[in-house]
This record gives structure tokens, sequence and C-alpha cells, in this order.
């Protein structure tokens, strides 16, 4: 399917979770079998030629597509946890909203020193859960250049955000003024 096939098939629903968005959703993406399946293929095409020995997705979307990644490149999966989550011992690091703060965790023992690790997440907006992520990856050892998206809301600026952290984007579609 091509990229525009399969940006119609996400559903946009405007005024959530507050008057003024215009949410994308992806349920109706993945709930499509060929268009899941055809996402899959291009993030993993991508993930392929940045050379990445493992991936990791952010909670709780990037689980979805990172996993599906992962499985059909038979690469390890890196979940990347919101505080709390996981019954190990964590690394961890706080990043700010725009509401207050947040905090992200991982398994140390997850990453190999020097491993290639790629991001992969259904959406970039501002970038901020996307930066610390790779500051997370990066202090458990990781090398941490590329991340894939699903979709990139590019006036929310998070793609200059991640260039920023020296992570380099790539985005299926975008949404844009629209």
């Amino acid at each position: 399917m091509a990229p525009q096939e399969l940006k119609s098939l996400v559903r946009t629903i405007p005024d959530f979770p507050v008057k003024g968005i215009q949410f994308r959703d992806i349920t109706t993406l993945i709930g499509h079998g060929e268009g899941f399946a055809a996402t899959v293929d291009w993030l993993a095409d991508g993930v392929r030629i940045s050379g990445a020995e493992a991936i990791a997705g952010m909670e709780a979307r990037g689980f979805i597509f990172g996993a599906a990644v992962s499985a059909k490149l038979a690469l390890p999966f890196l979940p990347i946890r919101k505080s709390g989550k996981l019954p190990c011992d964590t690394i961890g690091v706080d990043y700010a909203l725009e509401y207050g703060s947040d905090r992200l965790e991982m398994d140390p023992t997850s990453v190999v020193p020097g491993q290639n690790v790629a991001m992969v997440d259904d959406l970039l907006a501002t970038g901020g859960t996307a930066c610390a992520t790779a500051r997370l990856l990066r202090q458990a050892g990781a090398v941490v250049e590329n991340a894939f998206f699903v979709i990139d809301l590019p006036n929310l600026g998070g793609a200059e955000k991640l260039g920023e952290c020296g992570v380099s984007v790539a985005a299926l579609m975008d949404f844009a003024d629209d």
C-alpha cells in the first residue's frame, strides 16, 4: 500500500482530548490487516537500512509497532516504560511535559554497551518523550542515531528537537496543518 493509502486509514478525531486538538487515532490503521502489515514493512525497511541491532519502543503504542518490527527482523525489543512498571532494578530519566514532568525507565541490562538501537514509535509530536528515550538508552550504553515513526506532526517541532539530540528522524506520513 502506498503511504497516501496508509494515511487515509488514520482516523482524525476533532477536539480530543481537548478543544482545538486533532487527535490522530492509529487504532483504525492497526485494525486494517494489510495496512498494518505495510506500515510494519516500511518501518522494518528503515530499521534494517540503519543497521540497528535492537529496537526500543516507548510505552504504549511504540510497543505495538516496535515489537512487530523486532519480530519481523528477529531483533531484540527493548521496552521503554513509564515509572514503576518494571519488576527489576531500573535506570530512568525525568523529562518535561507541557503540563509538568514524567519519567521513563528501563532495565539497564537489556542493552549491550555500544549496541546500535533504533527507536520506533507511532507518533512524533514535540519530541520530548523521544529525546528522553534517547538519553535513557545512551545512559544504558546504547548508540542511538535513528528514530522511525508512523506519523510526524511537523508543526510541533519534534523532528528538529530530535535532531538537536543527535537522532535522525524518518516518518511514514505527516499531518501538517490539517
